[in-house]
């Protein structure tokens, strides 16, 4: 009876540790009203937010640029289209990230470069970025929560197709990693780029001019909390519950034990 109800109480609590630490379902939806331009500069890049598809009319040969906000522990994929026109020469596409010290950040994999045949139809380019870092030595070029750049060109174009008209598609999405990514330290702001400036005259606007506005839906988290605290949480539980357990096992019944008579 006493190991029945133990098993009860340590699949209970099995049941208790899978619902905590199951990822959250990724919602495949656009998140408001997704961009249809590019910028032309890190200081015009068009803001988007993950899971929106952004696009833009332009000519080969034009830099376009986007930024996104990623936060500690995410792990961005960056997906890029190109639909090209129906007669052009073979033509390179590229895109490269930058985080927000305009840092070039290396890709895990996916295709970043990319040859489109002669008359293709489309190009597609594709970055899966390292796992975001709540902190890091100044030293290293480790990703950093904050905002970061895309920009999307063609490289090597030839003179032909310079001018030639091409439509861009751009998403952004992530791989929450959870607490085996968690690090003990955290930035004191993300790395989101911004400049105040006061006017001399009284009468002008003397508001913050911030270069990006963008941020996650739920905030910075900066590595304040990670599935770690779970697993620690619920392994306390877990070693109490053995704890009882096993004291339940193996004690005695409690009762006195019989003595014979006397002969």
């Amino acid at each position: 009876m006493r190991i029945s109800r133990f098993s009860k109480v340590f699949g209970t609590a099995l049941l208790l540790l899978g619902l905590a630490v199951a990822p959250a379902a990724a919602d495949g939806t656009d998140a408001g009203d997704a961009p249809t331009e590019a910028g032309t500069s890190f200081r015009t890049a068009t803001e988007i937010d993950q899971g929106q598809t952004a696009t833009a009319d332009a000519s080969a040969g034009d830099y376009l640029y986007w930024s996104f906000p990623a936060d500690a522990e995410q792990r961005p994929t960056v997906r890029a289209t190109v639909k090209l026109p129906k007669t052009h020469a073979a033509e390179t596409w590229q895109i490269d990230v930058y985080d927000g010290l305009r840092r070039r950040q290396a890709c895990q994999w996916g295709a970043q470069t990319r040859t489109a045949a002669a008359d293709a139809g489309s190009v597609e380019l594709a970055c899966v970025l390292r796992t975001v870092r709540a902190w890091s030595e100044p030293w290293a070029n480790d990703p950093l929560p904050g905002t970061y750049y895309v920009r999307l060109t063609a490289v090597g174009l030839p003179t032909g197709d310079l001018g030639l008209p091409v439509g861009a598609e751009l998403r952004v999405e992530s791989k929450d990693m959870g607490g085996a990514a968690a690090v003990d330290g955290r930035l004191a702001e993300p790395l989101v780029p911004g400049s105040a400036v006061a006017s001399a005259e009284p009468d002008e606007d003397t508001s913050p001019a911030v270069l990006s506005s963008i941020e996650p839906e739920d905030g910075w988290a900066s590595g304040w909390w990670s599935d770690r605290w779970v697993w620690t949480a619920v392994g306390g539980v877990l070693a109490a519950l053995a704890g009882i357990g096993g004291y339940a096992l193996t004690r005695g019944s409690g009762r006195p034990s019989r003595v014979p008579p006397n002969a």
